[in-house]
């Protein structure tokens, strides 16, 4: 019996889909890309944006269509906002938070279906119908803690999707309410994982040969704040982290995203500077330039406070490379607010920007408000922001050419021949090389040519 699953979003997201895959596989499932020869269906969902959401309804209709030639069992976890969950009761068989997914074999089990993990040596499989349980699962007024029990979540070792990539989430939740945001709403407040789980996880990793290693939260940097007294604040798990890459002798770097630029403090800068283990790459949401645009997003911080952070990125770390989140339309946003956006992107000149065109999310406090921006006007200052980038982007890695890089070989190139990966600055990079054992190393390449967001090299050596 196989399973289907579907992780939506970002990276919090993939990384809860491999303690899903374990759980099923500890039931006897095998995972399967057809959908067609699944029995279990799920997909871990993202409220971020209503395009995640709309992909969610769209495959839970044709799930549901299969119903009526086999049996199958679809269920949907991850950030799912209150109204969507009402919604989703009505369409999926199970729907849960994430911290409860230590109780999915025994939901799975309520709905009569027979798992490998539960027949006996000969015993014959005999499938029934899959009907629903008299009583339901979960009832409408169900309190649902999104935060609660993590531990228990946590303590479930993932089914890693790579061997040489891999993710360690260190928080769940978020208290920062910004005005845009649906996280608080469905990851609960933040919690703070054990800091003896967390470096014993990554050690693990790396005796494993794990080459890329990124440490996840909603706003990594107030890590160990719940737990002041008791757990270490981010600075210092990031030193324990260097000082456990020095002493093993390995070759890897550890990232992290994202962090709050609220929380950001220059203890965290000397500290990625200091180690070599710890990447020098750092993605620091900026969302907008303007300051009246950040009290309106309810963002905690001013531009003189994010533009400290930048300089002491370049001070301490002058290679580094920066990326950033930035909204355009977001309510009531002037051509003026979008102007001072675009003189930020100007004067930071990031590496890479993710520039998401604004859209309403039910249960975030500005879903109350007009979303009075055209769609068009949105479309353009988008384009506008992306000239600007690529233009940054292109000088930065027209520096490059010349010099010798490190590069983490991920997997073949779409240009034949070739093969591609990224620097220890996550640019993509290619070089020409049919030698597919290489994937999964860091490499030395040689940089000969660059272009707004990747550059191209010769193998050293």
């Amino acid at each position: 019996m196989k399973y289907y699953l579907l992780p939506l979003g970002c990276q919090m997201n993939l990384s809860d889909s491999e303690r899903v895959c374990t759980v099923l596989r500890g039931m006897g499932f095998v995972e399967t890309d057809n959908e067609d020869e699944a029995t279990i269906l799920g997909i871990i969902a993202c409220s971020v944006r209503q395009k995640g959401i709309d992909k969610v309804y769209g495959r839970i209709e044709k799930w549901n269509a299969m119903k009526n030639r086999q049996n199958v069992i679809t269920f949907v976890s991850g950030c799912v906002l209150p109204a969507d969950r009402l919604r989703f009761l009505k369409l999926f068989d199970l729907v849960f938070p994430m911290n409860d997914l230590p109780k999915l074999p025994d939901m799975i089990r309520q709905y009569g279906i027979v798992t490998p993990a539960s027949l006996k040596m000969g015993e014959e499989i005999d499938i029934q119908p899959v009907v629903k349980p008299i009583a339901p699962l979960f009832h409408k007024d169900d309190k649902i803690n999104p935060s609660a029990n993590m531990g228990q979540f946590w303590a479930i070792t993932p089914t890693q999707t790579s061997d040489f990539e891999a993710f360690i989430p260190i928080q769940n939740g978020c208290n920062k309410f910004c005005t845009y945001c649906a996280v608080p709403y469905t990851r609960g407040r933040e919690v703070s994982r054990p800091s003896e789980e967390i470096l014993a996880e990554l050690k693990y990793l790396v005796e494993n040969g794990y080459k890329s290693i990124t440490l996840l939260g909603q706003n990594v940097n107030s890590y160990g704040l719940d737990k002041k007294g008791e757990e270490i604040d981010f600075a210092e798990l990031l030193r324990r982290v260097g000082e456990f890459g020095k002493a093993s002798g390995k070759e890897f770097w550890v990232y992290y995203t994202a962090p709050h630029p609220r929380d950001m403090k220059d203890d965290v800068i000397e500290v990625m500077a200091q180690y070599d283990c710890i990447a020098k790459q750092i993605h620091i949401p900026i969302q907008s330039g303007d300051e009246n645009m950040l009290q309106r997003m309810n963002r905690h911080h001013d531009l003189a406070t994010y533009r400290h952070i930048i300089q002491t990125i370049r001070k301490k770390m002058p290679t580094a490379t920066i990326f950033t989140d930035i909204i355009v339309g977001f309510t009531h946003e002037t051509e003026e607010e979008f102007e001072n956006t675009r003189k930020a992107m100007e004067e930071f000149k990031y590496n890479m920007a993710f520039i998401a065109q604004y859209s309403v999310r039910p249960g975030a406090v500005a879903a109350k408000w007009d979303d009075d921006v055209p769609k068009e006007v949105k479309r353009q200052r988008y384009h506008r922001l992306t000239e600007e980038l690529m233009k940054h982007s292109l000088v930065y890695n027209q520096g490059l050419i010349g010099q010798t890089v490190k590069m983490l070989v991920e997997s073949q190139d779409r240009k034949n021949g070739y093969l591609t990966g990224h620097t220890e600055g996550k640019i993509v990079i290619r070089f020409a090389s049919r030698d597919t054992s290489l994937i999964g190393q860091i490499v030395n390449v040689k940089v000969t040519s660059a272009s707004p967001l990747s550059i191209e090299g010769e193998l050293v050596g």
